[in-house]
């Protein structure tokens, strides 16, 4: 169970004391196997600090590969978990450049400090003292950030881009209900009727539901192939003539936007010479067939999301097709022992398989890696056997 950071917790962890005792404890392992007797050692010196400077420095080291600077932030485990990458809030803080945003849910201030740079005020207010303290922590030094406690519900900015990042557990379970989100969505919208407002939330919602089409841009993100957030844009907000967007980046820098707004004319052909799998995000924001309009490709069924064609769009991962089978698992387990088949690595789309159970079934014990794409064409189970690219 994770550690309850109190007021006083986030006092000593700022101060010249605190800051001392975490560098002594991140010399620790504090490893599984190691954690106990590492919480015991820094609790004989330490005392009732011990347990807030055991779990600051392992949420600093989980925090390494999602949040910049993030060496040096203070955390709960909740707030971290719902923290929004670097890499995608500067991606959404670009869009707002030049605007004064609230961010009416602000928690440990991951999105202020990636709108700072570009807009010219910020206010970031939430309930939770706690981590407003942490939030002050985190923007400390940071002159155009205002932090208040205010209840996001409650409108106390006037002129201001309003964000909100919802809670998505309900009764300790992630839930994908609008309405029970913590503040609810549709309260939030009724909060800031007429506002500019956006609003992060889970991949998973119905926005076919919640934001039919041309009341809002739903923007579905992904980042290094991981569908990270879905953002909801108001009408003044949103692009003219954009109800979906994908957006898909990079830890490298690298960012691919498609939308509604562009062409969706494709053939319908026999498969090509590869497999294509789009990334989530385009999945998910129901782009598919724009993709392959932009990329030159087609689909191997009108009804499945995965795509073929003669060639394979730059920095994206293709499977070059070997054989076609009908699919059925004893003919299927005899071609892959034939070809000596060895590391397996089993995608489904349209059929009801488990991946995992199919692959120890077939038993693969030789040395070639290979990749089987299991779909539907028609009303056909079929199984495309390709060769495995490399990993990106």
């Amino acid at each position: 169970m994770a550690y309850r950071f109190s007021r006083d917790d986030v006092a000593f962890l700022r101060g010249d004391a605190g800051r001392s005792a975490l560098a002594e404890v991140d010399r620790l392992a504090l490893t599984p196997a190691s954690l106990v007797n590492d919480l015991e050692r820094v609790r004989r010196v330490r005392g009732e600090h011990a347990a807030a400077l055991v779990e600051t420095v392992r949420l600093r080291r989980r925090a390494g590969a999602k949040l910049d600077g993030a060496g040096e932030w203070l955390f709960t485990d909740d707030a971290l978990q719902q923290a929004t990458p670097s890499a995608v809030a500067r991606h959404r803080a670009r869009r707002l450049a030049g605007r004064a945003v609230h961010d009416v849910t602000c928690s440990i201030g991951a999105e202020p400090a990636a709108l700072h740079p570009v807009c010219p005020v910020v206010i970031g207010s939430d309930l939770d003292e706690v981590r407003l303290a942490m939030a002050a922590h985190n923007l400390s030094g940071v002159r155009n950030v205002l932090l208040a406690k205010a209840d996001a519900l409650i409108p106390c900015s006037s002129g201001t881009v309003v964000i909100a990042d919802p809670a998505r557990r309900a009764g300790g379970r992630r839930t994908h209900d609008p309405a029970k989100l913590i503040p609810p969505l549709p309260d939030l919208v009724a909060a800031y009727a007429g506002r500019d407002l956006v609003v992060k939330c889970a991949p998973g919602l119905d926005f076919d539901a919640f934001a039919p089409r041309g009341s809002w841009e739903v923007e579905l993100v992904s980042l290094d192939g991981a569908v990270r957030e879905a953002c909801l844009w108001s009408a003044g907000l949103a692009e003219p003539g954009v109800t979906r967007r994908a957006t898909v980046l990079g830890s490298d820098g690298s960012s691919r936007v498609l939308t509604d707004a562009e062409p969706d004319d494709i053939p319908e052909r026999d498969p090509g010479a590869w497999i294509i799998d789009p990334d989530g995000a385009v999945v998910r924001a129901g782009l598919v067939r724009h993709y392959a309009a932009k990329y030159g490709l087609w689909q191997l069924d009108p009804r499945i999301a995965y795509l073929t064609g003669d060639t394979v769009p730059d920095g994206v991962r293709g499977f070059r097709i070997l054989d076609r089978l009908e699919f059925r698992e004893k003919p299927l387990r005899a071609e892959l022992h034939r070809r000596d088949c060895g590391p397996l690595e089993i995608l489904a789309r349209g059929v009801d398989i488990d991946s995992d159970a199919l692959r120890a079934r077939v038993k693969p014990r030789g040395t070639h890696p290979y990749t089987v794409v299991i779909t539907r064409i028609g009303r056909t189970p079929t199984a495309f056997l390709c060769e495995t690219p490399p990993a990106r």
